[in-house]
């Protein structure tokens, strides 16, 4: 349904209340385009940034005002505060996609966003891992689970699912119970997009899978737990802050390198190259859409890349 819109001073239109137009912008990515629950919160968050500079004295938004210096001035406004490239370039992709979106809606005369450039997205792998800093980090959350606490089971099961499989911390909170082929040791996993892929998981995520499946989860379950693989304290969906707490906290706690779940996600995809995987596979495993987007871990490993070519070809 078309948003209806006050006319004001200028040649444009105004929106006194743009709560109406982000929830129309925000329905539109998550069942038009598909996006996930998380990156619409990301693109309504940015946008509202957008709109927030658009503002009169009467706390109107006028749209009028939106025009390309507006979005260029908008952006190096969020450079001067520091933001990272990758930022930036995620911001400029939310304004570029709501100025389409609003052209199509009749809010804005002309797409004043498709000239917009962005700074190139941060090509550098974010700290990873050693082997052995994540062999500390997972034996030591092992140990801290010998208690037999519920919560300390599921850290443990989580982290282990997190560097086993090198998903996302999203698509790992979404897991149902369902999902999880332990006869396999397999986990089907719904990544952006709607989009379902396989992924194998080891021996040791798998008995941490166990431990945490007939020990820790029967004491948080309750009769309204939803089917989540992994449940918070009160019985219900494991949240993604939760997890990103307990990752921060263990990896202090062995006394290894700071981490988030996307670094045990960087690290999981490191390692598979550093152990020989081909890039295909490892494209498969994080559910990249694109293969260059997963050729940015090859840095990472040039000894491995420099025996390749040695041992390759006719002139090494």
């Amino acid at each position: 349904m078309r948003l209806a819109l006050t006319a004001g001073t200028r040649d444009g239109e105004h929106v006194p209340d743009p709560s109406a137009l982000l929830d129309a912008f925000g329905r539109h990515l998550a069942l038009q385009r598909g996006l996930s629950e998380h990156t619409v919160r990301g693109y309504l968050s940015d946008v509202r940034s957008l709109l927030d500079t658009l503002r009169e004295d009467d706390g109107a938004v006028d749209l009028a005002r939106l025009d390309l210096t507006a979005l260029r001035a908008w952006l190096a406004g969020q450079a001067r505060e520091g933001r990272s490239r990758s930022t930036l370039a995620r911001r400029a992709a939310a304004a570029r996609t709501f100025c389409s979106w609003a052209v199509r809606q009749g809010h804005l005369a002309e797409d004043v966003g498709a000239r917009l450039q962005s700074p190139r997205a941060d090509k550098r792998v974010p700290q990873v891992l050693a082997v052995d800093e994540a062999t500390v980090l997972l034996d030591l959350t092992a140990q801290v689970a010998d208690d037999g606490d519920p919560l300390h089971l599921r850290d443990w099961a989580v982290l282990e699912m997190l560097y086993a499989t090198g998903v996302r911390v999203a698509e790992l909170v979404g897991m149902d119970l369902a999902a999880v082929d332990r006869r396999e040791r397999t986990v089907r996993v719904l990544g952006k997009g709607g989009t379902e892929r396989v992924v194998p998981f080891g021996v040791p995520a798998d008995r941490a899978l166990a431990e945490w499946l007939q020990r820790g989860r029967p004491e948080l379950v309750t009769p309204t737990s939803p089917p989540a693989l992994f449940l918070g304290a009160r019985g219900g969906r494991l949240g993604v802050r939760a997890v990103r707490e307990r990752v921060h906290g263990l990896t202090a706690l062995a006394g290894v390198r700071d981490m988030s779940p996307h670094g045990l996600r960087h690290s999981a995809a490191t390692h598979l190259l550093a152990g020989g995987s081909d890039l295909r596979t490892v494209q498969e495993v994080l559910g990249h859409a694109s293969l260059a987007t997963t050729q940015r871990y090859t840095h990472v490993t040039p000894e491995r890349l420099r025996a390749a070519y040695t041992q390759a070809h006719p002139r090494a």
